[in-house]
């Protein structure tokens, strides 16, 4: 007897650690598989909004460095003279034309916020301000850009190339009010969740800026041929003409009627206007600082020699092709937040931030991927200099290695832009930017001599430091959210 209650026990025990060894492998693919899958079906809603939105922005961006591009090629085919003054005035035009468009984007989570809460009349009240925050930063914009040559002193620029390339500057300052303007409207209609207005215009745009270089530079239709500065004009018209369109779009299109954002003229609100400038020059500086690091490590390649120069530019431009997309996402990224915010439901907010900045990331792996895959046939496309091609696709081989940290950080700061927060966005970028990564890549790439590889070592330094920060900022901004 007491030997059968020994066997009945053994076997219950044995049922016993068989039933808690299948508890346990139920509890281990549950987490493994289960859990993974639940939360990826849970954010594709989420990543289709973002997309639909953002998309959109994303063509916007590529047709924008489309008209750069049709710039360069079209300038290049006149002189060397006359493309060095539009590379020449490109530089001094790109880092304040950056900064105001930051300042800019402060609109477009006021108006998200106020979207969500169902303020509608109020939308249109702050789109006029914005109008006016425009026309105020056209003022030192224009006196910037009709002092260039200034600038151009320090930096020793030919003199054959300063008359130029100063001429290029002033016809382009006749369009910056409307530039400005077209920004308080595009941002205005951003938040309120309809952006393709905005991708339309620009594809419009692309073709009228060839047309209109094709008139002033080449001295099409009977006009005197103006070189560079023809290329100048042909802007400043392309500007006033997306200006026009917009403001067309947003006085006739159904969708912005409840806003009245144009039925009348208001005078500054001053309190208005501080309110966007403390929100927006934050960002403005902010996107100010990644831009200057990739232009002061342009400046460090130019120590290394041409060919350096070059695949440099080869590299740095598809990086910054495949960066368009991150970016235009980010965009509808803060739109999402900002107006879950806006009607109250901050646990909607902190889902839209971790979705999209999981798609940036998802997306700049794929975009690593194809770089690691085809870097051979993408530097090919540029050049078929050896020496050149051998330097570039080096240099694609890093860049696909911070096409993750590049996702990342800009989906970050377009989270925070959604949640106001952009003191803090301001203050890292400026550390990972300035403090880790352009130390880091002159001491490395300069001083140590390791040349252009060690110089890209610094900027990945830099873009992760501003990744990991800014997700890290994201995380405490919502940790209460995370566990009410």
């Amino acid at each position: 007897m007491a030997s059968g209650a020994a066997e009945r026990n053994s076997g219950g025990a044995d049922d016993g650690d068989a039933a808690d060894g299948l508890a346990h492998a139920l509890k281990l693919y549950h987490q493994a598989v289960l859990t993974p899958v639940s939360r990826i079906k849970a954010a594709i809603p989420e990543a289709r909004a973002i997309a639909a939105l953002g998309g959109p922005l994303v063509v916007n961006n590529l047709v924008q460095i489309g008209m750069q591009v049709t710039d360069t090629i079209m300038a290049g085919r006149l002189s060397a003279t006359d493309l060095a003054a539009v590379a020449v005035g490109g530089a001094v035009l790109m880092p304040i034309w950056v900064f105001g468009l930051g300042v800019m984007m402060a609109l477009t989570p006021t108006v998200a916020h106020l979207f969500g809460a169902g303020k509608h009349a109020e939308i249109g009240r702050w789109v006029r301000q914005g109008m006016w925050l425009a026309l105020f930063i056209t003022i030192p914009t224009v006196f910037a850009l009709f002092n260039a040559s200034t600038v151009f002193g320090w930096f020793d620029v030919d003199a054959t190339v300063v008359p130029v390339s100063q001429g290029y500057l002033n016809a382009i300052a006749f369009g910056m009010p409307a530039a400005f303007v077209y920004l308080a409207l595009r941002f205005f209609s951003e938040g309120t969740s309809y952006t393709r207005p905005m991708m339309y215009i620009s594809m419009v745009a692309l073709p009228l800026n060839i047309f209109g270089n094709w008139v002033f530079m080449y001295g099409g239709l009977g006009m005197p041929a103006m070189g560079a500065v023809g290329c100048g004009v042909a802007t400043a018209i392309v500007m006033w003409a997306m200006l026009g369109m917009m403001a067309w779009v947003v006085q006739n299109r159904r969708h912005y009627k409840r806003f009245d954002a144009l039925v009348r003229v208001e005078r500054p609100d001053w309190r208005a206007q501080r309110e966007l400038l403390w929100l927006g020059i934050p960002i403005g500086i902010t996107i100010f600082m990644e831009g200057s690091l990739f232009g002061a490590t342009a400046l460090l390649m130019g120590r290394l020699g041409a060919e350096v120069v070059a695949g440099h530019q080869i590299a740095v431009n598809f990086a910054s092709v495949m960066f368009m997309i991150p970016m235009g996402l980010s965009f509808a990224i803060s739109v999402r937040i900002g107006q879950a915010l806006g009607r109250g439901d901050a646990l909607a907010a902190r889902h839209s931030a971790k979705v999209g900045i999981a798609l940036c990331a998802a997306i700049m792996v794929l975009s690593a991927v194809n770089m690691l895959l085809f870097r051979h046939e993408i530097t090919s496309f540029y050049t078929q200099d050896a020496a050149v091609l051998a330097i570039a696709s080096g240099l694609i081989m890093l860049a696909a290695v911070f096409q993750l940290s590049d996702g990342v950080q800009v989906a970050a700061a377009g989270v925070l832009r959604g949640y106001k927060d952009t003191r803090a966005t301001m203050v890292i970028t400026t550390i990972a930017y300035w403090a880790v990564g352009f130390p880091l890549a002159y001491w490395l790439g300069i001083h140590l001599g390791y040349g252009a590889m060690a110089i890209w070592v610094g900027l990945i330094a830099g873009l992760s430091t501003a990744a990991v920060l800014l997700y890290w900022r994201f995380h405490r901004l919502t940790y209460n959210t995370r566990h009410a």
